[in-house]
Protein backbone atom coordinates (compact mmCIF):
# COMPACT_ATOMS: atom_id res chain seq x y z
CA UNK A 1 0.00 0.00 0.00
CA UNK A 2 1.40 3.20 -0.99
CA UNK A 3 2.25 5.88 1.79
CA UNK A 4 1.06 9.25 1.94
CA UNK A 5 4.15 10.77 0.94
CA UNK A 6 3.81 8.06 -2.59
CA UNK A 7 0.44 8.95 -3.16
CA UNK A 8 0.99 12.73 -2.69
CA UNK A 9 4.19 12.50 -5.51
CA UNK A 10 2.28 10.37 -8.04
CA UNK A 11 -0.53 13.13 -7.77
CA UNK A 12 2.19 15.58 -8.10
CA UNK A 13 3.26 13.90 -11.05
CA UNK A 14 -0.05 12.98 -12.70
CA UNK A 15 -0.99 16.49 -12.63
CA UNK A 16 2.42 17.83 -13.94
CA UNK A 17 1.82 15.16 -16.90
CA UNK A 18 -0.84 17.15 -18.20
CA UNK A 19 -0.41 19.64 -21.11
CA UNK A 20 -2.79 22.38 -19.32
CA UNK A 21 -1.08 21.66 -16.06
CA UNK A 22 2.32 21.73 -16.05
CA UNK A 23 3.09 25.32 -15.31
CA UNK A 24 0.03 25.45 -13.17
CA UNK A 25 0.60 25.97 -9.22
CA UNK A 26 -1.76 23.46 -7.43
CA UNK A 27 -0.71 22.13 -4.00
CA UNK A 28 -1.14 18.37 -3.32
CA UNK A 29 -1.41 16.87 0.05
CA UNK A 30 -2.72 13.27 1.08
CA UNK A 31 -3.67 11.15 4.16
CA UNK A 32 -4.90 7.93 3.90
CA UNK A 33 -6.50 8.16 0.39
CA UNK A 34 -7.86 11.66 0.31
CA UNK A 35 -5.75 14.18 -1.93
CA UNK A 36 -6.09 17.61 -1.40
CA UNK A 37 -5.59 19.57 -4.28
CA UNK A 38 -4.96 23.75 -3.45
CA UNK A 39 -3.76 27.01 -4.98
CA UNK A 40 -4.33 29.25 -7.77
CA UNK A 41 -5.48 28.37 -11.64
CA UNK A 42 -6.83 30.84 -14.88
CA UNK A 43 -9.70 28.87 -15.33
CA UNK A 44 -12.31 26.31 -14.99
CA UNK A 45 -11.35 23.72 -17.37
CA UNK A 46 -7.94 23.52 -15.40
CA UNK A 47 -9.72 23.53 -12.12
CA UNK A 48 -11.38 20.29 -13.85
CA UNK A 49 -8.12 18.94 -15.72
CA UNK A 50 -6.45 18.92 -11.70
CA UNK A 51 -9.68 16.96 -9.90
CA UNK A 52 -9.87 14.22 -13.07
CA UNK A 53 -5.73 13.74 -12.90
CA UNK A 54 -5.66 13.13 -9.14
CA UNK A 55 -8.59 10.84 -9.55
CA UNK A 56 -6.58 8.66 -12.00
CA UNK A 57 -3.78 7.94 -9.40
CA UNK A 58 -3.98 4.06 -8.15
CA UNK A 59 -4.85 4.58 -4.27
CA UNK A 60 -6.67 7.65 -4.46
CA UNK A 61 -10.07 7.00 -2.99
CA UNK A 62 -10.96 10.87 -2.76
CA UNK A 63 -11.01 14.07 -3.65
CA UNK A 64 -11.41 17.36 -1.70
CA UNK A 65 -10.82 20.34 -3.70
CA UNK A 66 -9.80 23.75 -3.02
CA UNK A 67 -8.87 25.28 -5.72
CA UNK A 68 -9.29 28.85 -6.47
CA UNK A 69 -9.76 30.76 -9.93
CA UNK A 70 -8.59 34.12 -10.57
CA UNK A 71 -8.69 35.66 -14.35
CA UNK A 72 -7.04 38.42 -13.55
CA UNK A 73 -7.46 41.23 -16.49
CA UNK A 74 -7.04 39.06 -19.47
CA UNK A 75 -9.57 35.83 -19.02
CA UNK A 76 -12.21 38.26 -16.86
CA UNK A 77 -15.59 38.48 -18.88
CA UNK A 78 -18.95 39.74 -18.01
CA UNK A 79 -22.01 37.53 -17.34
CA UNK A 80 -23.39 38.60 -20.72
CA UNK A 81 -20.27 37.64 -23.17
CA UNK A 82 -20.05 34.46 -21.65
CA UNK A 83 -23.92 33.83 -22.16
CA UNK A 84 -22.96 34.12 -25.75
CA UNK A 85 -19.83 32.22 -26.09
CA UNK A 86 -22.02 29.06 -24.54
CA UNK A 87 -24.99 29.39 -26.60
CA UNK A 88 -22.83 29.99 -29.71
CA UNK A 89 -20.63 26.88 -28.40
CA UNK A 90 -23.51 24.45 -28.06
CA UNK A 91 -25.11 25.49 -31.36
CA UNK A 92 -21.72 24.34 -33.15
CA UNK A 93 -21.52 21.12 -31.18
CA UNK A 94 -23.23 18.21 -32.88
CA UNK A 95 -23.70 16.12 -29.86
CA UNK A 96 -26.13 18.88 -28.35
CA UNK A 97 -29.55 19.99 -28.96
CA UNK A 98 -28.99 23.67 -28.32
CA UNK A 99 -32.30 24.93 -28.58
CA UNK A 100 -33.20 22.68 -25.70
CA UNK A 101 -30.86 23.61 -23.07
CA UNK A 102 -31.10 26.57 -21.12
CA UNK A 103 -28.40 28.81 -19.93
CA UNK A 104 -27.97 31.30 -17.01
CA UNK A 105 -24.76 32.72 -15.68
CA UNK A 106 -24.16 34.55 -12.70
CA UNK A 107 -21.05 36.12 -11.68
CA UNK A 108 -19.22 34.34 -13.75
CA UNK A 109 -21.07 30.94 -12.50
CA UNK A 110 -22.73 28.97 -15.35
CA UNK A 111 -26.41 27.24 -14.36
CA UNK A 112 -27.49 24.74 -17.38
CA UNK A 113 -31.19 23.54 -17.16
CA UNK A 114 -33.77 21.80 -19.84
CA UNK A 115 -34.06 18.26 -20.78
CA UNK A 116 -32.34 16.29 -23.36
CA UNK A 117 -32.19 12.33 -24.41
CA UNK A 118 -29.29 11.16 -23.75
CA UNK A 119 -26.59 11.46 -21.39
CA UNK A 120 -23.61 12.16 -24.19
CA UNK A 121 -25.27 15.24 -25.15
CA UNK A 122 -25.62 15.74 -21.22
CA UNK A 123 -22.03 15.53 -20.92
CA UNK A 124 -21.02 17.45 -24.36
CA UNK A 125 -23.40 21.07 -23.13
CA UNK A 126 -20.81 20.64 -19.33
CA UNK A 127 -18.18 20.22 -21.59
CA UNK A 128 -19.08 23.30 -23.95
CA UNK A 129 -19.27 25.56 -20.98
CA UNK A 130 -16.52 24.33 -19.15
CA UNK A 131 -13.90 25.16 -21.07
CA UNK A 132 -15.07 28.80 -22.15
CA UNK A 133 -12.81 31.67 -20.83
CA UNK A 134 -14.17 33.33 -17.54
CA UNK A 135 -16.38 30.43 -16.68
CA UNK A 136 -15.84 29.70 -12.74
CA UNK A 137 -17.74 26.84 -12.45
CA UNK A 138 -20.89 25.17 -13.56
CA UNK A 139 -24.15 23.52 -12.06
CA UNK A 140 -25.76 21.23 -14.60
CA UNK A 141 -29.02 20.55 -13.86
CA UNK A 142 -30.01 19.28 -17.19
CA UNK A 143 -32.54 15.87 -16.89
CA UNK A 144 -32.17 13.07 -19.14
CA UNK A 145 -35.85 12.44 -20.55
CA UNK A 146 -35.40 9.46 -22.75
CA UNK A 147 -37.88 9.25 -25.83
CA UNK A 148 -39.29 5.80 -25.34
CA UNK A 149 -40.16 4.79 -22.06
CA UNK A 150 -38.84 0.95 -22.48
CA UNK A 151 -37.20 -0.27 -19.26
CA UNK A 152 -33.34 -0.53 -19.59
CA UNK A 153 -31.59 -3.86 -20.31
CA UNK A 154 -29.51 -5.07 -17.09
CA UNK A 155 -27.80 -7.35 -19.70
CA UNK A 156 -26.92 -4.80 -21.94
CA UNK A 157 -24.99 -2.63 -18.69
CA UNK A 158 -23.41 -5.78 -17.85
CA UNK A 159 -21.73 -6.76 -21.33
CA UNK A 160 -20.71 -3.06 -21.63
CA UNK A 161 -18.67 -3.14 -18.23
CA UNK A 162 -17.31 -6.21 -19.70
CA UNK A 163 -15.81 -4.56 -22.75
CA UNK A 164 -14.38 -1.93 -20.74
CA UNK A 165 -10.98 -2.88 -20.43
CA UNK A 166 -10.09 -0.23 -17.38
CA UNK A 167 -13.27 -1.98 -15.43
CA UNK A 168 -12.68 -5.24 -13.81
CA UNK A 169 -16.77 -5.93 -13.27
CA UNK A 170 -15.60 -9.01 -11.63
CA UNK A 171 -17.33 -7.34 -8.14
CA UNK A 172 -19.56 -5.29 -9.83
CA UNK A 173 -23.18 -5.80 -9.65
CA UNK A 174 -26.20 -4.02 -11.64
CA UNK A 175 -29.25 -3.50 -10.25
CA UNK A 176 -32.26 -1.86 -12.89
CA UNK A 177 -35.69 -0.68 -11.99
CA UNK A 178 -37.67 1.20 -14.84
CA UNK A 179 -34.80 3.52 -16.34
CA UNK A 180 -32.87 4.05 -12.73
CA UNK A 181 -29.87 1.89 -12.24
CA UNK A 182 -28.17 1.17 -8.96
CA UNK A 183 -24.58 0.36 -8.68
CA UNK A 184 -23.05 -1.59 -5.97
CA UNK A 185 -19.66 -3.48 -4.93
CA UNK A 186 -16.48 -2.78 -5.13
CA UNK A 187 -13.56 -1.36 -7.22
CA UNK A 188 -9.73 -0.88 -7.07
CA UNK A 189 -9.54 2.98 -7.46
CA UNK A 190 -12.04 6.20 -8.04
CA UNK A 191 -11.49 6.21 -11.20
CA UNK A 192 -12.77 2.58 -11.65
CA UNK A 193 -15.76 4.08 -9.60
CA UNK A 194 -16.69 6.81 -11.97
CA UNK A 195 -16.02 5.53 -15.03
CA UNK A 196 -18.72 2.35 -14.26
CA UNK A 197 -21.15 4.90 -13.58
CA UNK A 198 -20.27 6.88 -17.11
CA UNK A 199 -20.70 3.26 -18.74
CA UNK A 200 -23.97 2.42 -17.00
CA UNK A 201 -25.05 6.28 -18.53
CA UNK A 202 -24.13 5.55 -21.72
CA UNK A 203 -27.18 2.79 -21.95
CA UNK A 204 -30.30 3.78 -23.95
CA UNK A 205 -32.72 4.93 -21.59
CA UNK A 206 -30.87 5.92 -18.46
CA UNK A 207 -31.75 8.36 -16.42
CA UNK A 208 -30.50 8.02 -13.35
CA UNK A 209 -27.44 5.70 -11.99
CA UNK A 210 -26.88 5.67 -7.55
CA UNK A 211 -23.19 4.67 -7.57
CA UNK A 212 -22.60 2.92 -4.39
CA UNK A 213 -19.68 1.19 -5.33
CA UNK A 214 -17.08 1.12 -2.76
CA UNK A 215 -13.26 1.03 -3.33
CA UNK A 216 -10.95 -1.42 -2.29
CA UNK A 217 -7.10 -0.83 -3.15
CA UNK A 218 -5.63 -3.62 -4.57
CA UNK A 219 -2.85 -4.07 -2.53
CA UNK A 220 -1.11 -6.33 -4.88
CA UNK A 221 -1.42 -3.85 -7.62
CA UNK A 222 0.62 -1.62 -5.51
CA UNK A 223 3.63 -4.14 -5.11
Amino acid sequence: MKNNEELQKDVQDAIKWEPLLNAAEIGVTAKDGVITLTGVVDSYAKKVEAENAAKNVNGVKAVVEKIEISFGNVGKKDDGEIANEIINALKWNWATISDKVKVKVENGWVTLDGELQWNYQKEAANTSASYLAGVKGVTDNIIIKPQTNDEVEKKDIESALKRTWSINDKDIHVNVIGNNVTLTGTVHSLYQKDKTERVAMKAPGVVSVNNELVIEYDYELAE
